[in-house]
């Protein structure tokens, strides 16, 4: 007999003789491959197969996975929210990992009458906490905060982790000579905080904490140092941005180890301001409702062109106007710095400014008048976006060229986790 025939009638997939994944017993499967994988490896191994698509979804496999992640999920009032999820922990780690960013920033509003029926709906939030040290636990709590009382919804929310005079302690020395102490730069690379929040009526959870610490701030009196962990996600008025932010101060004396001081998450406005407890609420509900998105290279294989809308006007009046397409599917486009020229080569279009040089009225003239719009159409989705800032973000002179360069700009979030564009 051939081997490929033996290879049809036998245990092997391929030529080679290898003994085929279907015919290791589901039991092996379970307790010597699948427990041994993280949480995005195991959400994509249940497209292997459909043997693998059952296995993946065991909910004991999603409960270790959440309880190595996040320890205070072991809890046993998180263990009873989690458990009325639709899918269990595998429901859980789905709203939780990754950080809330990604998703905030791109959610579009309930509507008020959908935000008012999820109040009601919603007597308490459950905080889950965990925070590491180059990998391993230093503290790890669960908190529940009551949502209906006056206090609650009319005062700027502030949930304390720790208790009155509470510390916890960091191995981390004590060094506060130089700019640049070690103490502060292993800070920085080192403590890890995740602050979940649970809507056990509603069945979702949202992780609110940047996986790194964004800004961090020196106390040169006290002594200490403040390491903000922070996304910012939509608020509650139309195109308004806010920051859930989760505070760690921490001190100690020169020589001994570093404590934790306090720990608190807040919502904030964009100027620092604390917002209402009623606020909040709205924003981080309407946030754990964000929807979940394809995974990147199956969005980019749908999408074949984007359409480039520009239409660029000097006070008021229109100045030029053109419609582009740009093919994404081919290797240059995908393979090279994007780049999407407006002009053809050597063309030109006249300003309605007198040119008196790069200095004076005429740059000034520019950066008061001139305002572009760059609206990109994916057409296979039918959504769009306007990627040009309403006015001109920074102005640059080339003296020896006298020419005038004007940026538009918008802050994005990037592919890569915690990165802005």
């Amino acid at each position: 007999m051939s081997p490929c025939s033996a290879t049809a009638k036998g245990t092997t997939s391929y030529q080679g003789g290898g003994t085929s994944i279907t015919a290791i017993h589901p039991d092996v499967i379970r307790t010597h491959i699948l427990n041994r994988l993280d949480g995005p490896t195991l959400a994509s191994t249940t497209c292997a197969s459909t043997q693998f698509n059952s296995l993946c979804k065991e909910d004991n496999l999603w409960r270790d996975i959440c309880n190595s992640t996040w320890p205070s999920t072991a809890h046993p009032c998180v263990v009873d929210a989690i458990a009325a999820f639709p899918s269990g922990h595998r429901s859980f780690y789905s709203d939780c990992f990754p950080t809330l960013h990604h998703r905030g920033l791109l959610h579009r509003h309930s509507s008020k009458e959908s935000q008012e029926k999820r109040l009601m709906e919603t007597p308490e939030l459950i905080s889950a906490v965990d925070i590491h040290y180059a990998g391993k636990l230093v503290y790890s709590k669960v908190l529940k905060s009551e949502t209906r009382s006056l206090w609650f919804l009319s005062s700027p929310l502030r949930i304390d982790l720790l208790n009155l005079k509470e510390t916890v302690p960091v191995p981390v020395p004590v060094n506060f000579e130089g700019v640049e102490s070690t103490c502060m730069e292993n800070l920085e690379e080192h403590l890890t905080v995740s602050w979940i929040i649970i809507d056990p009526a509603c069945k979702r959870a949202v992780n609110v904490a940047s996986s790194k610490a964004v800004e961090t701030r020196r106390n040169w009196l006290k002594e200490e140092m403040q390491l903000r962990y922070s996304t910012v996600i939509a608020g509650v008025e139309e195109g308004e941005l806010v920051q859930c932010v989760v505070v760690v101060t921490c001190g100690g004396k020169e020589g001994t180890e570093l404590d934790l001081k306090e720990v608190s998450m807040q919502v904030e406005d964009m100027e620092g301001d604390i917002v209402t407890g009623i606020d909040s609420l709205v924003i981080l509900l309407v946030a754990m409702e964000g929807q979940r998105c394809k995974r990147s290279t199956e969005r980019l294989m749908e999408k074949p062109e984007l359409i480039s809308v520009v239409d660029i006007h000097y006070a008021g009046k229109l100045v030029y106007s053109k419609v582009l397409k740009s093919k994404t599917l081919s290797l240059w486009f995908l393979s090279s710095p994007l780049r999407v020229d407006l002009l053809n080569l050597k063309e030109m279009v006249s300003a309605p400014v007198t040119f008196k040089g790069v200095e004076g009225t005429c740059m000034e003239n520019l950066e008061e008048h001139l305002t572009v719009s760059w609206i990109i159409i994916e057409p296979t989705f039918k959504r769009a976006v306007n990627v040009a800032s309403s006015k001109a973000v920074e102005t640059r002179r080339n003296w020896l060229k006298e020419e005038m360069h004007l940026r538009y700009s918008t802050v994005i979030a990037g592919v890569e986790e915690s990165k802005l564009v």
